[in-house]
C-alpha cells in the first residue's frame, strides 16, 4: 500500500495528530476527575500531578499540530478551485461537493466547523493546560476550579471530535488525492 503526498498529510493530520488528540483526552478526564483530595494522599497528588501538567500540555500542543496541519497543508488542496470547464471535479474536492445539491451540506456546514469551531480545541485544550499548571494542587481541593477545566476540556473534546467525524465524511465523499 502507498500513500500519495496528500494522502500522508491527511492522515498524519486526522489519523495520526487527531486521533492523538481524542485518544488522549480519555486520560486527561479521568486524570482531572480522580485528582481530588478526598481520593488522593498528599503523596497522591504529588505524584499525579506532574502526569496531568505534562499529559494536558502535550495534548495542547497535538491540539495545535492538528489544527495547523489541516488549515495549512491540507485545506489549501481541498479548497483548490477547477480550472474553467472542468467536467471531472474529482481532484477539486470543494467544488466537487458544491457541485452536486445532495452532498453540498458536507462543505456548507461540515468543512465551515472545521474551519472555524474546530479552533476551539486547541484554545480551549492550552486553556486546560494553563489552569493546571497555574494552578496544581490546588485543583485537589477546589471542587469548582477543577470542574470548570474538566467542562472546558470536554467542549474542547467535543468540538474535536465532531470536526473528525466530519472530516471523515468529507474525505469519504470528496477525498484530497
Amino acid at each position: 500500500m502507498s500513500l500519495s503526498f496528500r494522502e500522508f498529510w491527511a492522515v498524519a493530520h486526522g489519523m495520526t495528530l487527531g486521533a492523538l488528540f481524542l485518544l488522549a483526552f480519555a486520560g486527561g478526564l479521568a486524570g482531572l476527575y480522580s485528582y481530588r483530595a478526598g481520593l488522593l494522599t498528599v503523596d497522591g497528588i504529588r505524584e499525579r500531578l506532574p502526569r496531568i501538567k505534562w499529559g494536558t500540555g502535550l495534548m495542547a500542543v497535538v491540539a495545535w499540530l492538528t489544527v495547523i496541519s489541516g488549515t495549512y497543508i491540507v485545506y489549501p488542496w481541498y479548497r483548490a478551485k477547477a480550472p474553467e470547464g472542468t467536467a471531472d471535479l474529482a481532484a477539486f474536492p470543494r467544488s466537487f461537493l458544491k457541485a452536486n445539491a445532495s452532498i453540498a451540506g458536507w462543505h456548507n456546514f461540515g468543512m465551515e466547523w472545521k474551519e472555524h469551531v474546530a479552533w476551539f480545541a486547541p484554545i480551549l485544550a492550552t486553556a486546560v493546560a494553563y489552569l493546571i499548571w497555574k494552578y496544581g494542587p490546588q485543583l485537589a481541593e477546589n471542587d469548582r476550579l477543577r470542574k470548570m477545566a474538566m467542562i472546558l476540556f470536554v467542549i474542547a473534546f467535543a468540538t474535536a471530535a465532531i470536526a473528525g467525524l466530519f472530516g471523515a465524511l468529507i474525505t469519504k465523499a470528496a477525498p484530497v488525492m
